[in-house]
């Protein structure tokens, strides 16, 4: 891997990794009968290679906030899937249904969380003849490129966003795919605890205004109907603020029980825990999976100050000493430490999310029988039951629904001491 920095502050690196990523983000040479994403070629056709691969070599492309606010998450959603990549090429690459083993590169390009910027990004990429567009992280990011990759029939998959408008509706958007469960489902399992408590709460609700914050004040919403829960007052947020000091005032006058703070953003969503201890409101509170970790957010946001902490999990903590001994821990921890740590100085899940998705994108190369982004895409969206690695048990990768992302089950946690364990009920 080779890392280089421009003055544009523009990050590229590339990553030599075995095929695990046979997507590219260049458009598709194919047959005359060749009908688009999923279709195959006639029995006595032989499908043109895509651009982005060849007998030994696939090309993947993903653009990422790399600086600013949102590089932590950023840069793990790059290192996570590296490690996996680099650690499986060291180990002899990856093998494709078509009975090559292929070395695959990454490159990825910075883009700060600006929307602008990513298809900017998205657009040099394919340009550079990437296979496909894998991994990115970011709900308005991600929204900017869909229209452009379905129109160019560019793979958009394993996303990390759990905005629904990635998964809903495949059969419209048949190159896009999310990785994540839902921002729908987080909520709506928060607001199952709230509503089986069977006593009066009144919530307040901060999220972000986009599908991000639409997804999950519908999730809460639909669960909490019908019972002694009430939603008394919530407020939004742009991912550009600086500060959400005023929003979380004017919910605090509300003086709710609870505060689902559906934020985004690391230094917002600390900022959103220190100024409501400071106006003396002290809520239970419900945090999303993407910003809810002990060390960029529980410990600098005072978190212990609260009567609960909630989170949302779907994936072992590698530095937890409950899975110290599990193997694949400690491969993720031996492929990381090689790899991953020189993009990502600091943990967040998306590094945990993202490694697991190299082997759903490997696990989709097997079934791949021909070098084109139709076979790739056909072989992703057959995939059930898969245990991917680091997922908890009981959750598993189902790429075969039409509506949903790859992964869908979601646990409940409580934090408790440095991390969180099984949440008690409300």
């Amino acid at each position: 891997m080779k890392n280089s920095l421009k003055p544009n502050k523009r990050v590229v690196g590339t990553i030599a990794v075995l095929g695990v990523l046979a997507l590219t983000v260049t458009g598709c040479t194919r047959t005359a009968t060749d009908g688009g994403a999923g279709a195959g070629t006639g029995a006595d056709e032989t499908a043109a290679p895509s651009p982005g691969i060849t007998d030994t070599t696939l090309s993947l492309g993903i653009s990422s906030p790399l600086s600013g606010p949102t590089a932590g998450p950023g840069s793990c959603s790059v290192a996570g899937l590296d490690s996996y990549l680099e650690a499986q090429n060291a180990a002899g690459g990856f093998e494709f249904g078509d009975g090559k083993t292929r070395e695959v590169t990454l490159t990825y390009l910075d883009d700060t969380y600006d929307p602008a910027k990513t298809v900017s990004n998205f657009k040099q990429l394919v340009g550079d003849g990437i296979f496909a567009y894998v991994g990115a992280l970011g709900t308005p990011t991600n929204a900017a490129i869909m229209p452009i990759a379905n129109s160019e029939e560019v793979p958009q998959v394993l996303l990390v966003t759990g905005a629904t408008a990635f998964s809903e509706d495949q059969k419209a958007n048949p190159w896009t795919f999310g990785l994540l469960p839902t921002y729908y489902d987080e909520a709506n399992t928060f607001g199952k605890l709230l509503a089986d408590a069977g006593k009066p709460i009144t919530v307040a609700v901060l999220s972000q205004n986009d599908d991000f914050g639409k997804d999950y004040v519908a999730g809460l919403t639909d669960a909490i109907e019908g019972s002694d829960v009430t939603i008394v007052d919530s407020a939004t947020y742009e991912p550009t603020d600086t500060t959400l000091d005023s929003q979380v005032t004017q919910l605090a006058a509300s003086k709710a029980d609870v505060l689902m703070s559906a934020v985004s953003v690391t230094p917002l969503q600390v900022g959103v825990l220190t100024k409501a201890q400071s106006i003396g409101w002290l809520p239970r509170i419900f945090l999303p999976s993407n910003t809810s970790t002990p060390g960029t957010i529980l410990e600098p946001g005072g978190a212990t100050a609260y009567p609960a902490v909630y989170s949302t999990s779907l994936t072992k903590v590698p530095a937890s000493p409950t899975f110290a001994e599990d193997e694949d821990v400690k491969a993720y921890n031996a492929a990381f430490a090689e790899y991953g740590s020189k993009i990502a100085a600091v943990y967040t899940p998306h590094c945990a999310w993202s490694y697991a998705e190299g082997a759903i994108l490997g696990e989709a190369f097997k079934g791949m029988e021909e070098p084109t982004r139709d076979s790739f895409m056909t072989a992703l969206k057959s995939i059930k039951d898969f245990q991917a690695p680091l997922l908890l048990d009981g959750i598993t990768v189902d790429t075969t629904r039409d509506d949903q992302p790859a992964i869908s089950g979601l646990t409940l946690v409580q934090a408790s001491g440095p991390g969180y364990a099984p949440a008690k009920a409300y």
